[in-house]
């Protein structure tokens, strides 16, 4: 009788549980937030990503926050599932107080007496475990966030990285343990599946169908192609973009292009099998898909190919969700990588953590607000800091004591430098003054100003 008493008791929380929408969350490496043909690409070919942007909602103002190391890729998923920039875990300091829309405002979040490794609570996979969910991860070794990671329920690596970029079928084993994992689940609870796939991040091999698809010599170069960046940006001889020579060549471009679209082709083919899976398992009416990159790439855009810069084609990423509750539409807002931990939990209704740097942007997706940052801060090494604000984004070199600025609005290529323009005097400072208070709220230290600066000149070094 105890037990048939224990068991009624159950049933509502049981209920609740499996009431609440399931979590597929898509995440692609190094892919550029133009890169998709639903989303403006005339060219690359995305039918089943294209399939979740035309009944949901996509996001053009998406970014990653920056990186702490070359390999962005770390940083930006240790972000994206602490819901925290990477300054708090040198500074073991948690925001005081998170501003949201202006460093000066002070809302509610922040507090607590300090913040330790990014795999300590809160972070995504335990508030969705805490939620009721099931958890599921499966996505490349390296560069990746292994300590929080390590708190799914389910924790699985490719088995062999090197031979999945190599296969010319990226996504497929990701594809095929999805699938699995659709039919053997624990019915009784709603999943969070994020699958972290390793492409197109190169080496991009793509079979042959997928080239095929492409004429190479009909494939535009991006509209801010230049063959040599004009200054050194203090990663000029990084690992990526050592990939191509200098100065690089409308055809090299093109190449790259070519097996790039490809190598996305071919992913978007194996995320049209989970999709495929996942409506044959008749959970994909009750599944929010989102789908999004640990950041973009420049792949010729400015004269580099890495995501190594603060320019939009580096830190600017896809960001679009689908399901149930999600409207059709799209919005310019900003939002960070690290604001969709909260946002998800928000729109599933699990606890939305109070002492992180992410804010749930669910507001701009019902309708309800048109944005809830009203700035962005970017940083990179030491090296680049940017600010996007007033409709305008200054990026900073403090170690050559340059700075660039574009009309963020009217100019989303960064064409137009206007930071020698005296009647934009003003304005730089505003943006500079604003940028400090940015480091300030991030426990940033790095000066603005070099007392000694680099020179800025830059040329290609010389083949051995």
């Amino acid at each position: 009788m105890k037990s048939l008493l224990f068991a009624i008791l159950l049933l509502p929380l049981a209920a609740s549980a499996a009431s609440k929408p399931n979590v597929l969350f898509l995440f692609a490496d190094d892919m550029r937030a133009d890169s998709i043909a639903a989303l403006g690409n005339p060219v690359v070919k995305t039918p089943n990503l294209d399939s979740i942007v035309q009944r949901g909602f996509a996001f053009k103002n998406a970014f990653c926050f920056g990186g702490n190391s070359p390999a962005v890729c770390t940083p930006s998923r240790n972000m994206l599932l602490s819901g925290n920039a990477f300054f708090r875990w040198k500074n073991h300091q948690p925001p005081a107080a998170n501003p949201g829309k202006n460093p000066n405002k002070k809302n509610k979040g922040g507090g607590g007496k300090g913040m330790l490794a990014p795999g300590d609570a809160p972070n995504f996979p335990l508030s969705m475990q805490a939620a009721g969910y099931e958890t599921y991860h499966h996505g490349k070794k390296g560069n990746t966030a292994t300590l929080i990671q390590a708190k799914f329920q389910h924790n699985k690596y490719l088995e062999n990285d090197a031979a999945e970029r190599k296969s010319g079928e990226p996504g497929q084993e990701i594809a095929d343990h999805a699938g699995q994992f659709f039919k053997e689940r624990d019915a009784s609870k709603p999943f969070f599946m994020y699958l972290a796939f390793g492409n197109p991040h190169d080496p991009r091999i793509a079979a042959q169908k997928y080239l095929d698809l492409y004429k190479r010599d009909q494939i535009p170069l991006p509209k801010n192609y230049r063959p040599v960046h004009p200054f050194d940006n203090g990663e000029m001889s990084i690992r990526d973009e050592k990939l191509s020579p200098w100065p690089r060549t409308e055809d090299e471009i093109r190449r790259t292009l070519h097996e790039y679209y490809a190598t996305i082709t071919a992913l978007d083919h194996h995320i049209g099998r989970i999709l495929a899976a996942l409506k044959e398992s008749g959970q994909l009416e009750n599944t929010i898909v989102l789908f999004s990159a640990d950041q973009g790439i420049a792949v010729g855009s400015h004269g580099l190919l890495g995501k190594q810069n603060l320019y939009n084609a580096g830190m600017n990423s896809p960001l679009f969700f689908a399901g149930p509750g999600i409207p059709t539409g799209g919005s310019d807002a900003l939002v960070y990588l690290f604001d969709i931990y909260p946002t998800v939990c928000d729109l599933v209704g699990a606890e939305v953590p109070k002492t992180i740097d992410g804010l749930s942007f669910k507001p701009v997706i019902e309708g309800k607000a048109k944005a809830v940052r009203e700035e962005m801060f970017l940083a990179y090494m030491k090296a680049q800091r940017a600010v996007i604000a007033d409709g305008y984004k200054l990026i900073r070199y403090p170690q050559i004591n340059r700075s660039q600025l574009f009309d963020f609005t009217n100019d989303p290529d960064e064409l137009n430098d206007l930071a020698d323009d005296p009647a934009q005097k003003d304005r730089i400072a505003s943006l500079m003054a604003k940028m400090s208070q940015w480091q300030k709220h991030y426990t940033d230290d790095l000066p603005l100003t070099s007392t000694n600066p680099h020179p800025a000149e830059w040329s290609p070094p010389k083949e051995k």
